[in-house]
Parts: structure tokens; sequence; C-alpha cells
């Protein structure tokens, strides 16, 4: 397969993410976007991780059948929470016998409740660490533009964020709405002297309530004419995805203007939003 990091050092990248699905009916959904979106020659893919692990033998099959199916490699997401070292060898080993080269080392969210999730690891610096030594894995990492929620304030935020990216092959962020985010970020890494490349992540979103919701717990911030325009469309579910298609559109262009590494957009396990982003901006051949 290829690694992340190669095809970065040759230009900027365009990537989707898709979810493991939970039903037959969501997993019928997942193989036509993903056959749909194959269209499209993406880079790559990559497939997320349920809280705490929980989609964990998902996901690997997913990315596993990806791999074997399609012309661009699929890279799976994973987590600390709630594994332990041995567990965490165990599924590194097992990407790698099935030609895996890409990994994205997450953290992982806590229990909501609060309960102790156990496992053997707490930041994503160790996964990256592991998955260092159990494989020549090109290994990613996750950034959050507006800094983490659970940051104590934005200096040390970043003097965190830069030392994972060092320790990693490059980073992907979380969602934003607002371009100016991203920028400031990769300036104010730049000048802690880190020039890891950090892919912008873009949600084209089909659901007001889950815009919102998602940004909520990602403490990323909704401009006020965003919200006027999600006003505007909340109950009506196709004038919903035309927003997200709208919005995303407009700030993908936004973020080629200030040159970035490349685009990873979330599929949501759908193709038509992101071809029609495609469309909108003049790439799909």
């Amino acid at each position: 397969m290829t690694r992340i990091s190669d095809l970065l050092a040759k230009g900027p990248t365009w990537s989707f993410e898709f979810f493991p699905p939970k039903t037959p009916e969501g997993m019928a959904s997942f193989d036509q976007a993903v056959t749909d979106l194959s269209a499209l020659e993406p880079a790559y893919v990559s497939i997320t991780y349920g809280a705490g692990g929980t989609a964990r033998d998902t996901t690997y099959d997913l990315v596993v059948r990806v791999n074997e199916q399609q012309a661009f490699p699929a890279m799976p997401h994973l987590t600390c929470v709630g594994h332990t070292r041995a567990e965490l060898v165990d599924l590194l080993e097992a990407y790698r016998e099935h030609g895996v080269e890409n990994v994205l080392a997450l953290a992982g969210d806590p229990p909501k409740d609060g309960s102790d999730p156990g496992g053997d690891f707490v930041y994503a610096t160790e996964l990256v660490a592991l998955a260092r030594e159990v494989g020549d894995f090109s290994v990613g990492v996750a950034a959050f533009p507006e800094v983490h929620p659970r940051s104590t304030d934005r200096a040390t935020d970043r003097r965190f964020l830069a030392a994972k990216l060092n320790a990693a092959d490059f980073g992907m962020t979380q969602f934003f709405w607002n371009a100016d985010h991203y920028r400031v970020m990769v300036e104010e890494l730049a000048a802690l002297g880190c020039t890891t490349p950090v892919l912008p992540g873009v949600m084209p979103f089909v659901s007001v309530a889950g815009a919102r919701r998602m940004s909520a717990m990602n403490n990323t911030d909704i401009p006020d004419w965003l919200q006027e325009r999600m006003d505007q469309v909340d109950g009506d579910g196709e004038a919903t995805r035309q927003l997200g298609v709208e919005v995303a559109t407009k700030l993908i262009g936004d973020l080629l203007e200030i040159g970035v590494p490349g685009i990873h957009l979330y599929a949501m396990n759908r193709a038509q939003s992101i071809q029609e982003i495609y469309d909108n901006l003049g790439l799909r051949r």
C-alpha cells in the first residue's frame, strides 16, 4: 500500500473520512459511498473508531477490506482509551500483516459518566511511540484549531500540540467553521518550530442539531451568520444538506487560498455532498 507521509511529500492530498456502521443497512450505505467516491480518486480514506474502542473489530474489518478492494489505502483511527498495551500491539501487528501502513493515533474520549476507562496509555504520544515500535507506520495525530476542549490555556495547548506533531508524520484537525482558526494555529505552531503538515478536516453537515451538538462537544465556535442560516433550514433535511455543501465549499476555497497540505472531508458515509463539493470546485474529472 501507500504511506500517507509519502503522498504528502508529493503535494496536496484529497481524502475522505468514514465511520463504522452499526446495522446491515448502514453497512450497505458505507459500501455504496466508498464505491461512489472511489471515482473521485482520493489519495486515501480514514475510518473512525468508536468511543472507548467500541467499534474496534468493525473498524479493523473495514480497513482491511477497503485496502484489499480499492486502489487507495484506508487508515484506521486508533485510541488509547480502554486498551491494554498488549491489545494495541496485537491490533497494530494484525494491521501490518494485512499491509496497512498508516494509522491515526488518538488519545480517545473518556467515558461520559466520568468512570475510569482503564488501559495502559493516556496520551496519543504514547500510542505514536508504540506504533513506531511495532512497525514502520506512517502515523498521524489529531489537532484542534480552536484548542483542545480540555486544554487549560492556549499557550499550553499549542506547546503540547507541537510536541505531539513533532513525534508524528502529519496531523489532522477536528472540523471548524472559519479558515482563520486553521491559519492562526499553523502560525502559532510555526512560531514554536513545528512544521509538521496538518490537514484541515472539513465537515459538510447534514443535520443542524448534529452540527451544533458536535460543535459544542469540541468547543468549536459557530459564527453568528452560520447560526442564522442553520435556523432557516432547520427541519428541512435537503435544505440542510445543501447548506452543508455550500459552507464546506466556501471553507475549502478559503483554505486553498491559504495553502494547505491537503483537504480531509468527512463523508458521513454518503457520497452526494462530496460529489457536489467536487463539482462546485471544478475538481471532478
